[in-house]
């Protein structure tokens, strides 16, 4: 009996050290094998700079000179351009392409035989001139009294003929009477002109009981937020969807949205003084467009969750110079 327990336990330790060689060996192969991925990763990323310096230098030698440049391109003509740059448009600044011309070089074109005999012509007529002009200088050489009455002109004259020429070749002629057109559009364009006063009133931008009053020189309790605080404004009660009207001629400086008054439109009065509304939907105005009194700016949209106990409200504040104004002290 001991002794089939003892080559029980001598087998079991046969098995057990086979085992641990095969796990030491499996681990063995298993680092070998990550060790050298791991060496051919690394030097895949090993640059060669001979390799670098090689194409480098048989790009230099691939590259051409100007002067090859000039010897291959040679050969090359204008007539390969797309752009023509000889074409003029057609009734464009000082040009006027009526009829035919040619297309390089802006000759009117003619009739063959129209063309040699006027040119002909025109060969004759200049030699006619010419020893005409001839004996005219021959005649002034001859007659100093004549030659200096020619030379004698009227200084209105030339004072006209150059006024003329240049008006007639100054390009900075339509530049002027564009500037002066667009001048002229601008003035005819009014724009009112915004001065509100320490005397002037405000109109209530909607009808409605005051829930929450002005209060900077105190705080005052906001049921939502359920605590104290100061307020630059005035909470006016209102119906949602109810149409909101300018409180005063304006100007729309600011369409935004602000987490505590929703969609916000300010108004620049004049002098300093601005106006705010606030808890706003559909609004129909933009910004630096102008505004008169009693317009509609907007409706009154649901209130923002700062607000959710007083109800629905507009936002209604006053500034002057960036401080706030007890809008009440306005409001008729």
């Amino acid at each position: 009996m001991a002794r089939r327990n003892r080559s029980s336990i001598r087998k079991e330790r046969i098995i057990m050290l086979a085992s641990s060689v095969l796990v030491l060996a499996a681990l063995t192969v298993t680092g070998v094998y990550v060790r050298n991925n791991n060496r051919a990763e690394k030097e895949d990323y090993v640059v060669d700079f001979e390799a670098l310096e090689q194409s480098s230098e048989e790009l230099a030698e691939n590259m051409v000179d100007g002067e090859e440049l000039d010897t291959l391109f040679a050969g090359v003509g204008t007539d390969d351009l797309d752009y023509d740059p000889n074409f003029q448009e057609a009734n464009s600044l000082h040009v006027e392409n009526t009829g035919d011309t040619d297309a390089t070089t802006g000759i009117k074109k003619t009739g063959t035989k129209d063309a040699d005999e006027k040119s002909d012509q025109s060969k004759s007529g200049e030699t006619d001139n010419k020893k005409e002009e001839d004996k005219q200088s021959a005649d002034k050489k001859d007659d100093p009294v004549k030659k200096t009455a020619e030379n004698k002109k009227d200084p209105a004259t030339d004072k006209a003929e150059e006024e003329e020429e240049a008006g007639m070749f100054d390009e900075t002629v339509d530049t002027v009477m564009s500037d002066e057109v667009q001048a002229e559009g601008i003035a005819t364009t009014v724009q009112p002109e915004l001065d509100f006063n320490e005397d002037d009133g405000l109109v209530w931008p909607i009808v409605g009981d005051v829930l929450i009053n002005y209060s900077m020189d105190q705080t005052i309790y906001f049921p939502t937020l359920d605590q104290y605080k100061y307020n630059p404004a005035i909470v006016i009660s209102a119906t949602q969807g109810e149409s909101i009207s300018a409180a005063a001629d304006g100007r729309v400086t600011s369409v935004s949205y602000d987490p505590g008054t929703g969609n916000t439109v300010v108004m620049e009065l004049g002098n300093g003084y601005e106006l705010t509304y606030g808890q706003l939907e559909n609004i129909t105005v933009s910004e630096g467009s102008y505004v008169h009194v009693g317009d509609g700016i907007g409706t009154v949209a649901a209130p923002t969750k700062y607000y959710s106990l007083e109800g629905t409200n507009v936002y209604f504040k006053l500034t002057k110079d960036g401080e706030p104004v007890n809008p009440m002290s306005k409001l008729n």
